[in-house]
């Protein structure tokens, strides 16, 4: 397996800290709203990541978090509470919110096809850690209390800015707002570990604390999950690009503060999912759902082939005429499949061959457009029918598209063209009768070259329109 590590910015053989097994982290949504698609892709990536990781024969440990607490609009740690801005938008509270939209990003997910993390951790359920880990970074000199909050000190480290040589301005693709300068911190890159002075008075969640009642800044809450579920070695920690500054920067710098070595050897970043007018994003009001997408007449697993046919590291746009095109591909491909016969014995020497094919493609830094046409060789290939079932089932552990029990769409029936067809077929079937055999080709390259192909069965003469 070879992986892009964003760290080293460079493609890595995989290594894990320990032989056959991977300890995976996936940053996970904040609940006050529906997952647009763009988060979703990141979603469904690093699902392929950890179903690959499964298919190359890993024992695979993956944990999630669910923000629930405040986690502000600004990366900055300044601006609107979001979990507060839908608490106020549906007049419910903030716990309330939580369940709605948790219950609702897994709903979304299971439609996508999406496997549910190992481990799933909401953030309200670890205040006690995230304390613990900022007492210990106060302790050993990392932190430092100012306007009541507890910040943590950039300045301690040889090498805050661990992703990039880049300049901080560079680095900003997080920050979604133009905020107000924090003048309690240190340093201009320090963030905020615990919040006791906050301009949220009415803010909904709030614990008792060393520092005084409060709620813990956005960035703490992943560091201190994935060790209550990892340990404090992990292989690989995942999440969209715009999390990498400043959010998994400061993971980074809290973690490898409080464990005193290095923390995660491998970062895995899926790009952005645009649309003409850019990056999606829900502040722009009105985003895309996989409810709409489905409104709209696709089937969720045909958003799922678009992203499969890109590769993660690279800008996906989306139109709907990509999706109609994409929609007709899904369609013919899972038809193609349904017309293969259960029937033979598994050609292993021919198995084998194209399953290597497959881990070639899917295992070098993820390249899902490759694996999908290891999908198409295998049913353009020579194999039996038997063995073509079985490549595709064992390739679909890891594509996640149905191809093997997806429904086909039935085609409207053309009545004008259908008489045409039986027509000829009797006729066909009288020719035969009389021995012969010359008109009964000629009426069977007739059809087919009408685009039409038949078939004799026991049943009785079988007929359908190719593609």
């Amino acid at each position: 397996m070879k992986i892009f590590n964003t760290l080293t910015r460079n493609v890595e053989e995989f290594v894990p800290n320990v032989e056959g097994k991977v300890s995976m982290y996936t940053c996970g949504p904040t609940v006050y709203h529906f997952a647009h698609i763009g988060n979703l892709r990141s979603y469904i990536m690093e699902d392929v990541l950890e179903k690959t990781f499964r298919y190359l024969g890993y024992d695979v440990k993956r944990v999630m978090n669910i923000t629930d607490v405040g986690h502000l609009s600004s990366d900055a740690d300044t601006g609107e509470d979001k979990m507060l801005k839908g608490a106020r938008r549906e007049h419910k509270t903030v716990m309330e919110i939580a369940k709605y939209y948790t219950d609702a990003f897994f709903a979304d997910c299971e439609k996508l096809n999406i496997k549910r993390p190992d481990v799933v951790e909401p953030a309200t359920n670890c205040i006690s850690e995230f304390i613990h880990m900022i007492e210990v970074l106060l302790q050993k000199g990392y932190a430092y209390q100012a306007g009541e909050n507890i910040y943590f000190d950039t300045s301690k480290l040889k090498d805050y800015y661990v992703f990039s040589s880049q300049s901080e301005k560079e680095l900003m693709v997080g920050v979604r707002d133009d905020v107000e300068e924090d003048t309690n911190k240190r340093n201009k890159s320090d963030f905020v570990l615990w919040f006791t002075k906050s301009k949220f008075d009415n803010q909904e969640l709030k614990w008792e604390s060393p520092w005084g009642v409060g709620y813990p800044g956005w960035h703490i809450e992943c560091s201190c999950i994935s060790m209550k579920h990892l340990g404090e070695f992990m292989d690989i920690h995942c999440g969209g690009v715009d999390n990498i500054f400043p959010h998994h920067t400061n993971e980074i710098a809290q973690s490898e503060a409080y464990v005193g070595h290095k923390w995660c050897n491998y970062w895995f970043h899926v790009h952005h999912l645009n649309d003409k007018s850019g990056k999606m994003s829900k502040s722009k009001g009105e985003f895309l759902t996989v409810s709409l997408l489905t409104e709209k007449g696709y089937h969720p697993l045909v958003y799922r082939m678009f992203c499969l046919q890109s590769h993660y590291r690279k800008p996906l746009e989306f139109s709907y005429e990509v999706m109609d095109n994409v929609a007709a591909a899904y369609q013919k491909l899972v038809k193609k499949i349904a017309e293969l016969k259960d029937e033979g014995s598994i050609d292993e020497t021919g198995f084998a061959e194209y399953d290597a094919k497959f881990k070639d493609a899917i295992g070098n830094d993820l390249n899902t457009s490759m694996a999908i046409t290891v999908v198409y060789d295998v049913l353009r290939s020579g194999l039996n029918d038997k063995t073509k079932r079985a490549l595709i089932e064992s390739f679909d552990k890891v594509l996640s598209l149905d191809l093997l029990n997806a429904p086909v769409e039935e085609e409207e029936v053309d009545e004008e063209l259908t008489q045409y067809v039986l027509a000829r077929i009797e006729e066909r079937k009288e020719a035969k009768k009389e021995k012969n055999f010359q008109r009964a080709d000629e009426i069977r390259n007739e059809l087919l070259s009408k685009g039409i192909a038949i078939e004799d069965t026991r049943e009785g003469v079988r007929w359908r329109k190719l593609s």
